[in-house]
């Protein structure tokens, strides 16, 4: 008589989401969405607001259409909520209709971290006035006519103004957007 190898341990020190869930779970518009709004909530949210910000999110109108709200509500009550629940990516009250995130959702902090915030080219926009600047003090110097009639410190002070106009903007935003 052959003796059946034991069912297979989980070696893993603790219960943590596999890989194939989290894609699974994050492959859908609807529950990233669902997470996001989640993560940002201070607490508990309701079914009901949780779909009425996707049904915004999905719709891009602001009462959405009651059709799109009302799908997105039946699919998070019958579906998207459940299946986070069961993997304590949420706490699900379905009897109360309220949700909030769950002990596993720390695990997908690293999947649906926001992106550095994309800031418009600044310096590039810096370096262009600084290089018309000096192309328009060469045109003059070179007798260009129009510009050669113009005064070189003007053209100067222009473009310096410009360019400390550009770098303070750059820096208002820079310090904004650590606060």
């Amino acid at each position: 008589m052959v003796d059946a190898e034991p069912p297979a341990v989980d070696d893993s020190p603790d219960d943590s989401l596999d890989e194939a869930d989290i894609h699974d779970v994050l492959r859908n518009e609807r529950r990233r969405l669902a997470l996001e709004r989640l993560r940002d909530a201070a607490g508990p949210e309701s079914v009901g607001d949780l779909a009425e910000y996707i049904a915004v999110a999905e719709s891009g109108e602001s009462p959405p259409p009651k059709n799109v709200r009302q799908s997105v509500y039946i699919s998070l009550h019958q579906t998207h909520l459940p299946k986070l629940d069961s993997l304590r990516i949420v706490a699900y009250d379905s009897r109360g209709k309220t949700v909030s995130l769950g002990s596993a959702a720390a695990e997908l902090d690293h999947f649906l971290a926001d992106p550095e915030p994309t800031q418009p080219p600044l310096a590039l926009l810096s370096l262009a006035t600084c290089l018309a600047g000096l192309a328009l003090l060469v045109a003059g110097w070179m007798g260009v006519p129009v510009i050669g009639g113009v005064d070189p410190r003007l053209v100067a002070g222009l473009a310096l103004t410009a360019v400390a106009v550009v770098a303070g903007a750059e820096l208002g935003l820079q310090t904004r957007s650590r606060t």
